[in-house]
Formats: C-alpha cells, structure tokens, sequence
C-alpha cells in the first residue's frame, strides 16, 4: 500500500519500535525503507536480518537528501514520510486509506495526528506523556488509551507523518536539498505542493502516531531554516501557515486561496526583512 520512508542516524533502539510497531500495528503490509545515515550502531545488521530496504550513506546527509534517496526504491502509490523515533498506534493506516479513497485525484497532503509527551502548544497535537524515551515508553498504556483523547481533523498538514502520492512527489521534485540537513523543509515541501494546485493539507485525527520528539535534531548543526524559506518564497513560515495551509483550524474541506491584500502586505514585511538581514550581514 505506502511506501514509508524512514530516515534514521545512529538510533537503533527507536527506529527497531518504529518499524515493529508498523509491522505490528498496521492493517495493511506496507514497504518500508530506512536511509541509514552512518550506521555504525548495527542499524545495517539490524536491516540486512530482517530483509527491510534501505539506502546508505557512510555520513549524515540530512532528512533531504536521506528521503530523496529512499524513494528511489518506492514501489508504492503512496509515500510516507516518517521520523525513526515514532511509534505507529492500531489500524493508523486503514483510517488515512480511507480518506484516499473518497478523493476524486491525488491532489492531497494528509498527515496523522501526534501524541507527544511534551507539551509544546500545538493545536495539531495531543499532549499526553506515554514516556519520553524506550526506556521509559509505557507502550501497553498506549495502546489501551491513545484512542481516547478527542481530537477533530485539522488544517495544515506538513510535517511527519505525511502521506502523498507518488505521483505528487514525483511532480514536485521531493524534498529540497538546498534546505539541508533539513530545518524548515517540511513547510518548503507544503508550499512546493500548494503551488503545485493542493488545497487539501489535511491532519487525520483518528490516525495516531507516538512521538518521542527530537532524537535526532539536538544532534545536528542546523541550518537557518527560517531565513531560506524567507529568502525563496517571499513570505515567512508563520505567514504561510495562517494565510495559506490555516495550520490548527479545524478543517472543512479544500482550501480556498488567501486574502490577497493580507499576502501582499506579508509578502512586502519578508521583503524588509530579507534586507535587514543582509544589512546585518
């Protein structure tokens, strides 16, 4: 059914519970292929025993081009992008397919609903705390409750897990290199879908995902994410998030374009901005 990409850096012990729990906890058999990213921790052994596809790089090479590369081995309709430190609850899969099946095309960008054990104040995400880590995971809890915190679908799908299909990704041209290792590439990727004519960013609420958070990027030397989106679409990441993709808003249905004099004014502010920021060198 989907190809899930699974990028992973020396993380053994979560990408291990990742793909057990799709294994595990997936309606359907889906392919799945990791981009090992160094490996020295027996990641490759780990793959290699247990048949699963993989590409490799003897370096970190960031998420852009580690997904990229992954999806030269896709088989699937689908892609699904996934962190490695990720836990995939019950039936996840069968409630995205479900949506799929009522679309007239492809022309779509879903994401599953996160529970997270941090609270961060995201309208996208359910705060509650399974265990921060493998160690501490209290994976039985989980799977006894995760379905009991009321959520609705929502608008602004873009970062992990995110569903499109091949078609769309092909169309697009993947992930954005020039964003490596890869701060602000999943809302790069959400405007490359817009202006390829999706209207559909939509957040399945009955399909939940366990996230651990952050395990690989404190490890990373990040780049200024904010400042190349700026710099390559006009407007900054808070800007398209509200005037266009109308992140957290309970979604309705497609999407209709933004108020032209607000993106004006907010194309004109990135301006200013991109100029102070060379001044300031």
């Amino acid at each position: 059914m989907f190809s899930i990409l699974i990028p992973s850096w020396n993380n053994l012990p979560y990408l291990q519970l990742c793909i057990e729990s799709i294994i595990k906890n997936s309606k359907y058999k889906h392919q799945i292929i990791v981009h090992v990213n160094q490996g020295s921790d027996g990641t490759l052994e780990y793959l290699n025993q247990n048949n699963i596809d993989y590409t490799y790089s003897p370096e970190n090479i960031g998420i852009c081009f580690a997904v990229n590369k992954a999806t030269t081995l896709a088989k699937g309709d689908y892609i699904v992008y996934m962190n490695d430190d990720m836990y995939v609850c019950p039936d996840w899969d069968e409630y995205i397919l479900e949506e799929i099946k009522k679309l007239p095309d492809d022309n779509f960008m879903f994401s599953g609903t996160l529970i997270e054990p941090m609270n961060t104040n995201n309208p996208c995400v359910i705060h509650h705390d399974y265990g921060s880590d493998t160690s501490s995971f209290r994976e039985e809890e989980l799977l006894k409750n995760f379905d009991k915190h009321p959520k609705n679908d929502w608008c602004g799908s873009a970062w992990p897990p995110t569903i499109v299909s091949k078609n769309m990704w092909t169309l697009v041209g993947g992930y954005s290199t020039e964003l490596s290792p890869g701060m602000s590439s999943d809302d790069d990727f959400a405007m490359k879908m817009w202006h390829a004519g999706c209207r559909v960013f939509r957040g399945i609420a009955k399909s939940r995902i366990y996230h651990f958070q952050a395990k690989s990027t404190l490890r990373i030397k990040k780049n200024d994410g904010r400042k190349q989106f700026l710099q390559k679409w006009g407007i900054n990441q808070s800007g398209f998030n509200k005037h266009y993709i109308k992140r957290g808003v309970p979604y309705e249905g497609p999407l209709s374009e933004p108020n032209e004099a607000i993106v004006k004014k907010e194309i004109r502010r990135g301006k200013l901005k991109t100029i102070w920021n060379i001044l300031k060198g």
